[in-house]
C-alpha cells in the first residue's frame, strides 16, 4: 500500500528516464514515494516517463544536479544510482567518456549521500561485465575476476563498473554508508533501445520489419535474460534489506539460452518471415573483440536475501517488446 504523511519515502533515481530507471520510478510511485529523477537524456527518453507525472524531473548531468539539490537542502531516504554509459557499442565508440561517466558520477553520488545529515540507503547499479572473462560458471559474487588487457577497449566498461563497486563497498566499511551493489545480467523488456548494441530489441525490430536477424559469431554463446519489470520490483526490496549494505548481489534470471536460439524464439513469437544472418565479431566490432561463451548468474545470495524469483517468461517479454514497438514505442 502507498505510504503517506510522515512515513512517505523520498527517493532519488539517477538515470530515471532510462530503460531500467523508468520502470523503477513507476514502482516507487506506485508504493507512494516522492520521487526525484535526475537524467541528462543522453540515453534516457522523456517518453519513458509518461506514467510518472507525479515525479520531479531534473534534466541535468548528475554532477550538476547534486550541488543544486544540496543547496536546496533536499534529503532522501533512498538513492538509486542507475545513470551510466550503457551498451557495448556506446562504450566502444568512446571508452574514455564511458569510464569518466561511470566512475566519476558514482563517486559524486556516494559523496553526496555521505554529506547528508542522515545518509540514505544507496543502491549502485553494476553489471555482469564486472566479472570480466569469468573464472567459473555460474558466476558467484565472490569469484575472482580476470579482465583482458587495457589495450582492448571492450574491457573498459567492466573495469569501470568494478571500480564503482570498490567505491561503494569501501565507503560502507570506512564510513558506514548503507550502500548495496546490484550486478545486472541482461535485463530486457519494453523501452530498451537496440541502438547501443542491446540484442533483444535489435532482434525484435528486425523481425517486425522482416529483415535478417544479425547474430554475432556462430550464435552458440549463451546469456540469461530477465524482464525489466522483475528487476525493477527487486531493487526496492534489496535496498531495504538490513543485511544487504556492503554486499554485491547478482540480479537477473538463470534461465540460459544461446543467442542463436534467442533469434529463433523472436522469429517464432513474432511470426516473422525473417532469416538469421551470422556476422563475425571482428566485422561487427573490429579486431580484438572478445566475447564470453557463457554468462550465467548464481542467484543464491539474492534468493536468500529477498526470496527473488522471476515471474515473467522470456517468451512473454519478447511478445511485450514486439507489441511496444508495433504500437509506436521508441524504435530500437
Amino acid at each position: 500500500m502507498p505510504d503517506s504523511g510522515a512515513n512517505r519515502r523520498h527517493s532519488l533515481v539517477t538515470g530515471g528516464a532510462g530503460f531500467i530507471g523508468s520502470h523503477l520510478v513507476e514502482r516507487l510511485l506506485a508504493r507512494g514515494d516522492r520521487v526525484t529523477i535526475v537524467d541528462d537524456l543522453s540515453t534516457g527518453q522523456r517518453d519513458n516517463l509518461e506514467a510518472c507525472a507525479q515525479a520531479r524531473f531534473i534534466e541535468a548531468d548528475v554532477k550538476d544536479a547534486l550541488p543544486s539539490l544540496a543547496a536546496e537542502r533536499e534529503t532522501f531516504d533512498e538513492i538509486y544510482h542507475l545513470a551510466a554509459a550503457v551498451g557495448v557499442q556506446l562504450v566502444l565508440d568512446d571508452p574514455a567518456a564511458a569510464i569518466e561517466v561511470n566512475v566519476g558520477r558514482t563517486s559524486e553520488v556516494l559523496r553526496y549521500a555521505l554529506d547528508q545529515h542522515k545518509p540514505p540507503h544507496v543502491l549502485i547499479a553494476s553489471s555482469s561485465e564486472a566479472y570480466g572473462k569469468g573464472t567459473r560458471t555460474p558466476f558467484h559474487e565472490d569469484d575472482d575476476v580476470v579482465f583482458g588487457p587495457t589495450s582492448v577497449a571492450r574491457w573498459s566498461y567492466g573495469y569501470s563498473k568494478a571500480l564503482d563497486e570498490f567505491l561503494a563497498i569501501s565507503l560502507h566499511r570506512s564510513k558506514g554508508l548503507p550502500a548495496v551493489v546490484a550486478r545486472f545480467f541482461n535485463t530486457v523488456g519494453p523501452r530498451q533501445l537496440g541502438s547501443y548494441g542491446m540484442v533483444l530489441p535489435r532482434f525484435v525490430q528486425a523481425a517486425i520489419a522482416s529483415e535478417p536477424l544479425r547474430v554475432f559469431g556462430d550464435g552458440s554463446q549463451s546469456r540469461c535474460f530477465c524482464d525489466v519489470r522483475d528487476v525493477a520490483g527487486a531493487l526496492p526490496k534489496l535496498i531495504a534489506t538490513p543485511t544487504a549494505p556492503g554486499r554485491v548481489f547478482n540480479v537477473g534470471s538463470d534461465r540460459e539460452i544461446s543467442i542463436l536460439e534467442l533469434a529463433k524464439l523472436v522469429i517464432r513469437v513474432t511470426a516473422s518471415s525473417s532469416e538469421i544472418e551470422t556476422v563475425s565479431f571482428e566485422r561487427a566490432f573490429g579486431p580484438g573483440f572478445e566475447d564470453l561463451p557463457r554468462r550465467v548468474p548464481d542467484l543464491t545470495r539474492l534468493r536468500e536475501a529477498i526470496d527473488f524469483a522471476p515471474t515473467i517468461s522470456l517468451e512473454q517479454t519478447v511478445a511485450d517488446v514486439a507489441q511496444f514497438c508495433a504500437a509506436g514505442g521508441i524504435a530500437p
